[in-house]
């Protein structure tokens, strides 16, 4: 009966762990999870393997028939991806770069002619503090260089911090590089895709593959909405970004706020977002 006070003891200590702790911890501790079982997985397949060999279907009819579907296939992406012939002969194909949203006109991102709100490269810098709960928030910074009309690099920097009551605060923090194709230009609205590469720091120490995309819509002076989306994999698991902001622009400034939500491994995050960029 002495033992009883130590054991109810042990049995809090257990029951605060399991529910106080963090989810940054969480979200690390999925990502490494999901590591430990890649490299169980190749462990076994390098010892126990087999491979099986067969026989190709040499027939020429099936072999320049898979050609066929091949260039169809790469001529299809290339309309969906870069541009149609239609599209070759608007005024979008050839949209210059504006210096900012609105700089003398209703105009967003682009103009069909070149002129003085137009330039040859445009950067951009955006921050902005995020926050979930009194516990839980963070900061997303972004840095954007636009040329070539079309193409664009972002580099894009979220960093969050939680503070645990029990275990103490913790951080992690993502990297990501995101090299853009901006496939519809208008004067209004524009939308990219692109692909590159995220890094997620802190205990996974993880780098994967990211595609994303997003859009624009200057719909009314000196309003414009805006959404992003990516998703990066890691090995056997992926994280997710996506914000959906309202900007107000002033001059080579502007003012954003909306909502942006994050997945790192099993754990979600949704967040209240609020910050200002600017055009350079």
């Amino acid at each position: 009966m002495k033992q009883s006070p130590f054991c109810f003891f042990i049995f809090l200590l257990l029951f605060q762990y399991s529910f106080c702790q963090g989810k940054l911890n969480k979200a690390e501790e999925s990502l490494k999870k999901s590591i430990e079982q890649i490299n169980w997985d190749d462990n076994s397949s390098n010892s126990s393997g087999s491979y099986n060999s067969y026989s190709e279907n040499d027939n020429p009819l099936f072999l320049a028939f898979g050609r066929l579907l091949v260039e169809v296939g790469l001529y299809v992406t290339y309309y969906t991806l870069v541009e149609t012939p239609a599209e070759r002969e608007r005024a979008g194909s050839t949209a210059f770069i504006t210096k900012h949203p609105y700089f003398n006109s209703k105009k967003g991102n682009y103009s069909y002619e070149w002129g003085q709100d137009t330039q040859l490269l445009s950067t951009t810098f955006r921050n902005n503090f995020i926050v979930e709960n009194s516990k839980l928030y963070g900061n997303h910074l972004t840095a954007e260089l636009r040329f070539f009309k079309r193409m664009s690099l972002e580099a894009d920097y979220l960093q969050l911090w939680e503070r645990n009551t029990f275990f103490g605060d913790n951080s992690l923090a993502v990297f990501t590089i995101l090299a853009k194709y901006h496939r519809i230009r208008t004067e209004r609205f524009n939308a990219y895709w692109g692909i590159g590469a995220s890094y997620i720091a802190g205990e996974v120490k993880e780098l994967g593959f990211t595609y994303g995309l997003g859009a624009e819509y200057f719909f009314a002076k000196p309003m414009s909405i805006e959404a992003n989306f990516n998703q990066s994999s890691f090995n056997y698991n992926t994280s997710t970004k996506f914000n959906a902001l309202l900007n107000y622009h002033i001059n080579q400034f502007k003012l954003s706020g909306g909502y942006e939500s994050f997945s790192i491994g099993d754990v979600n995050f949704s967040t209240f977002s609020i910050g200002m960029g600017i055009f350079l």
